[in-house]
């Protein structure tokens, strides 16, 4: 047994030596008790554990990933994968690697996962079965709209049905055989740029005019997801951040007056804030009607874009009603009655007619609709009795933003973009809160699509006709 001086003699080793041990240490990895912590804990972290650049930058700068497997991380197309390889590493980076990993966790706001590597054996014994849903700071959704006005004690948490969707995976190119098979019976769609965006995204409200209107968290994510993919669309993307209701009037109206409308063959229009029935909210507390924005663009007030699709896509409340679902009741499926087509009998030939009388130098210009041409994406229902909310999860941003963005980039290249609104609706169905205990839990959210569109919309990404 070694006693006394000995032992605090065979204790100090020099600082050499200290290299030399804590050098053999590192290669022998993880301590045993932090290594089966994150095996047991690793179902957990690979479906809840956002690895981005700033968590992989934190164990960097700590001197546990080096450059070449930081790069392998990230590299990876999915957050699952991602963070199985990070998760496969770890272990065999040294004693310091888990503390370090758990204030890599602190700084990138993952909190509940810190705790739930650091918590007792014995809480974690008891607790396993709810650990993962207790923690208010998991990601969760929030509702979009005026719902915020009633005090909120827990904001619910989102379990993701698609935390793998490849939202980052490159729009897919269309081919030239699909470009030339389709364009024919579709909008002109071969300008480059394909058109002008633009992206007003409300994220933070005014605490003084608009008290009732909480941050939103995760706006900042849906807008950067737009801008991403527009772009990669091959078009000219403005995002603008915060505006009042008359900012967003005065940033709208410019937009509609751009000349360079005139040579592109759409555009697209993101207004992304709480809202009401009908309406978007600005930064103040005042409400820009969509209606107003939709007459800016029609064919009288935007020449410009007459006969071309003008896309608009709504991530905002219609209202403060959650819903709630409905348990699904097994039988056969239901039937839909047939549509029916009301036609102005008897008037087909009296245009003609009129303008053989009138002779070629009278023939007045065809004329449109006032408002035509139009598809607008909206994140949530409007219902006969009840408007429904919108859900964005904190971390991943809106839920319809993300399907959407996932839509495009897989679909887009042989898909119109109304079948494009059909499966972002499909996956909307599909998806569900998770917050046991709270009102949120289970809660649902529908999209739905409206359009005055009078041809396919393709968007032919990344082809360019040769004339």
């Amino acid at each position: 047994m070694v006693t006394g001086v000995a032992a605090i003699t065979n204790y100090n080793v020099d600082t050499k030596q200290e290299n030399v041990c804590w050098s053999k240490m590192l290669e022998c990895g993880m301590l045993e008790r932090d290594r089966q912590t994150l095996r047991r804990r690793s179902a957990v972290l690979c479906k809840q554990l956002v690895v981005d650049e700033m968590l992989i930058q934190s164990l960097q700068a700590d001197d546990i990933l080096t450059e070449s497997m930081a790069e392998s991380i990230m590299a990876e197309q999915t957050s699952q994968k991602r963070s199985w390889r990070l998760l496969l590493l770890l272990p065999k980076r040294g004693p310091r690697a888990f503390s370090s990993f758990c204030q890599a966790l602190q700084e990138t706001e993952q909190q509940h996962l810190c705790d739930l590597l650091t918590q007792s054996p014995e809480k974690d014994g008891k607790e396993t079965h709810i650990e993962r849903f207790t923690d208010s700071s998991l990601p969760h959704p929030t509702q979009e709209g005026v719902a915020a006005k009633r005090a909120r004690t827990h904001e619910s948490m989102e379990f993701s049905l698609d935390a793998d969707s490849p939202i980052n995976t490159p729009v897919l190119p269309c081919t030239p055989e699909f470009y030339h098979s389709h364009c024919q019976q579709s909008y002109r769609m071969n300008s480059s740029p394909r058109g002008f965006a633009l992206v007003i995204s409300n994220v933070t409200f005014d605490p003084c005019a608009a008290a009732d209107l909480d941050p939103r968290k995760g706006g900042e994510v849906d807008d950067e997801v737009l801008r991403k993919v527009f772009t990669e669309l091959d078009y000219v993307v403005t995002v603008h951040r915060d505006l009042t209701a008359q900012g967003m009037r005065s940033c709208i109206e410019n937009f509609c007056r751009r000349p360079e409308h005139r040579t592109a063959d759409s555009c697209a229009v993101c207004l992304l804030s709480h809202g009401v029935e009908g309406a978007v909210y600005g930064t103040d507390g005042q409400l820009l009607q969509l209606d107003w924005v939709f007459e800016a663009f029609d064919n009288v007030h935007c020449p410009l874009l007459q006969n071309k699709p003008k896309m608009f896509f709504i991530q905002a409340c219609r209202g403060d009603e959650m819903d709630c679902g409905v348990e699904q009741i097994d039988g056969p499926a239901r039937t839909c009655s047939p549509s029916c087509e009301q036609r102005d009998a008897g008037r087909e030939g009296q245009g003609d007619a009129d303008s053989r009388q009138r002779g070629d130098m009278g023939r007045p210009r065809i004329k449109l609709p006032q408002r035509s041409d139009m598809i607008c994406g909206y994140a949530s229902l409007k219902g006969q009795r009840i408007c429904t909310a919108a859900m964005r999860n904190t971390k991943r941003g809106s839920w319809f933003i993300q399907e959407l963005n996932t839509a495009l980039r897989l679909h887009a290249r042989d898909t119109h973009l109304a079948d494009i609104l059909v499966q972002v609706n499909g996956r909307i169905k599909e998806r569900e809160g998770y917050a046991p205990g709270t009102a949120h839990h289970r809660c649902k959210e529908m999209s739905e699509f409206t359009s005055s569109l009078c041809k396919d919309l393709y968007l032919f990404p990344k082809y360019q006709p040769q004339y």
